[in-house]
């Protein structure tokens, strides 16, 4: 009797079944590490854009500091520097840091 093809086709099943549990943990420390950190921090930009207002200053992806003189669907009008013809249409997503007017 030969048991040598019983014992490479159980030891290759097992191999597989090894391979394939590396892949999923793997793929879930991946899911844990760099996608769910990534959209929480999506929705905490997003609810920060939904609380824009008239008269907040800004922060913009290019680096500009400004005021809200206008909030739209997309788009955000920002007054930039002390210029008040300086007014420049922008999308809401290249807002990156919004402060709130201290109100007393």
């Amino acid at each position: 009797m030969n048991f040598l093809p019983y014992l490479s086709q159980s030891t290759a099943a097992g191999g597989t079944l090894i391979l394939v549990f590396y892949i999923v943990i793997f793929g879930g420390g991946i899911y844990f590490l760099m996608v769910r950190p990534q959209k929480k921090q999506q929705k905490a930009h997003d609810a920060l854009l939904l609380t824009l207002e008239n008269g907040d200053s800004v922060l913009t992806s290019s680096g500009f500091y400004g005021v809200v003189i206008d909030v739209m669907e997309e788009v955000v009008i920002v007054e930039f520097g002390n210029n008040k013809n300086c007014r420049i249409p922008m999308k809401k997503s290249a807002i990156i840091e919004v402060e709130k007017p201290n109100q007393e």
